[in-house]
C-alpha cells in the first residue's frame, strides 16, 4: 500500500485501471491507501478469502492450459515450502523466531516446481511449527488441483513435513509423496552396512549409489519405504549418506528414479527465492482495523496471496517471454528490461495516444507478438 498515493494520480495507471472511453479515466479518483485497507479487510472475511484462494488457483490452472490450446497436463507434482516473512511490528500472530532473529509469520506456500507456478500460500503464526496445518492443506491443494485439471498429483516435500501425521493424512488419501528424512541414530544403524566402498582403486568423479530399504520410526504405524542415497565426496574419507521416505511404487519408481525426482526440489527453491526477492514480499506492521488476532492475519493472508497473484502475471509473460526468444528469463531481468519503459501521453480531441520510450522497442513486439496465442481466462 506504501505506493498508492503516488500510483492513484499516474495516467498510466488511471488508464490501466478503467473500461471507460475517452479522457475519462483521466479525471477519474483511484482508490486511496484507506479504501484500499478496508477492501484488505473484506478480502479476508471468510465468505470471501475462500474465493481469493480459489482465483490463484485457477490462474495457475489457465497459465498451465493457455499455451496449449487448453490441453491439460497429465501429471503434476506438487511442492511444499515454508516462507518465513519478517515484521517490523508486534501484530496479531507475529512472533519472534530465534533462527532468523527477528519476528516473522511463518506461511506456507505449495508451487510447482517444473512448471514454476504458486499454487497456494496459508499463513500460520509466527512460532507454528514446521508441518504445522500441513496435514489438512496439503490434501485440499491436491484434490483441488486433480477436480480441476484431472492430473495425477504427486507432493514433494522436505525433512520438515515428513512428521507422520502429514504422511498418514496423505497415505489415508492416496496421494503419493516423496520427501526428506532428517538423519538420526535409528537411519544411521539402518545404513551401516551400505556405508562401504567397493574394493578397487576409486574413479576421478566421486560416485553415487541407492539402496532400497524399510523402515519404522518409534512413531510411525506401519514401515514405510526408504531410499539410502550413499554419496562419496572430493577429499572426504567418509561416506555421506541421506534418506528419502516415499509411498512410490518399487516397480515403476526405482530408488535411482525417485532420488531424481526429488533433486527437481532445487527448482522450487530457486522460485522461492524469487517470490521473496523481486516482488519483496511484506505484510501489514499494525492491527489498525482489526479487532483480533484472527482478523489481523486473515488481513495478512490476503496481502501474501496478492503477492502470489503478482508472481503469476509475472511468470505468465516470463514463460510467454521465454518461448518467444528462446532464452531464460529472471522475474528481475524481466522487470528491469521489459516492463520498466518510459512512457508520454498526448491528448488531443478527447483520444489519448500513449507513446512509448525506446527501450520498449527490443521486447515488447517480441512479447505482443505470442498475446494471441493465449487463450482467455474464463
Amino acid at each position: 500500500l506504501s505506493d498508492t498515493d503516488t500510483l492513484r494520480r499516474d495516467p498510466l495507471w488511471q488508464l490501466a485501471c478503467s473500461d471507460a472511453r475517452g479522457t475519462t479515466p483521466l479525471a477519474q479518483d483511484r482508490p486511496s491507501q484507506a479504501t484500499l485497507s478496508r477492501l484488505l479487510t473484506c478480502l479476508g472475511r471468510c465468505d470471501n478469502i475462500d474465493a481469493v484462494h480459489e482465483g490463484l488457483l485457477r490462474l495457475v490452472i489457465w497459465r498451465l492450459t493457455a499455451l496449449k490450446n487448453g490441453e491439460r497436463p497429465k501429471q503434476l507434482t506438487l511442492d511444499i515450502d515454508g516462507l518465513p516473512i519478517e515484521v517490523h511490528g508486534h501484530q496479531g500472530g507475529s512472533a519472534y523466531h530465534g533462527l532468523y532473529g527477528a519476528r516473522i509469520y511463518s506461511p506456507l506456500v505449495a508451487s510447482l516446481a517444473e512448471t514454476g507456478d504458486m499454487v497456494g500460500g496459508l499463513l500460520r503464526e509466527g512460532n507454528a511449527g514446521p508441518a504445522e496445518n500441513a496435514d489438512t492443506w496439503i490434501p485440499h491443494l491436491v484434490r483441488r488441483l486433480n477436480e480441476s485439471t484431472g492430473a495425477q498429483v504427486r507432493v514433494r516435500i522436505d525433512a520438515g513435513f515428513t512428521d507422520n501425521a502429514t504422511l498418514e493424512a496423505l497415505e489415508e488419501c492416496d496421494i503419493e509423496y516423496l520427501g526428506r528424512l532428517r538423519s538420526h541414530s535409528g537411519l544411521q544403524k539402518l545404513a551401516a552396512p551400505h556405508l562401504k566402498r567397493p574394493p578397487g582403486r576409486p574413479p576421478e568423479q566421486p560416485r553415487e549409489w541407492c539402496h532400497d530399504l524399510e523402515y519404522q520410526a518409534g512413531s510411525w504405524s506401519a514401515p514405510r519405504r526408504v531410499v539410502l542415497v550413499v554419496q562419496e565426496r572430493p577429499d572426504d574419507l567418509l561416506l555421506h549418506a541421506f534418506f528419502l521416505v516415499t509411498n512410490l511404487g518399487k516397480f515403476d519408481w526405482p530408488p535411482e528414479k525417485v532420488l531424481a525426482l526429488y533433486r527437481k526440489r532445487g527448482s522450487a527453491e530457486a522460485h522461492m527465492g524469487e517470490v521473496k526477492s523481486a516482488l519483496d514480499v511484506h505484510l501489514s506492521s499494525t492491527d489498525r482495523g482489526a479487532s483480533t488476532v484472527q482478523d489481523v492475519m486473515a488481513r495478512n493472508e490476503v496481502s501474501l496471496l496478492l503477492s502470489l497473484y503478482a508472481y503469476q502475471v509475472l511468470h505468465g509473460l516470463r514463460c510467454l517471454l521465454e518461448r518467444q526468444t528462446r532464452q531464460g528469463w529472471s522475474l528481475s531481468r524481466m522487470r528491469e528490461q521489459v516492463l520498466k519503459v518510459t512512457a508520454t501521453l498526448r491528448l488531443h480531441a478527447r483520444r489519448i495516444t500513449v507513446h512509448l520510450g525506446a527501450a520498449a522497442d527490443k521486447w515488447w513486439p517480441t512479447l505482443l507478438k505470442g498475446l494471441p496465442k493465449l487463450t482467455a481466462l474464463s
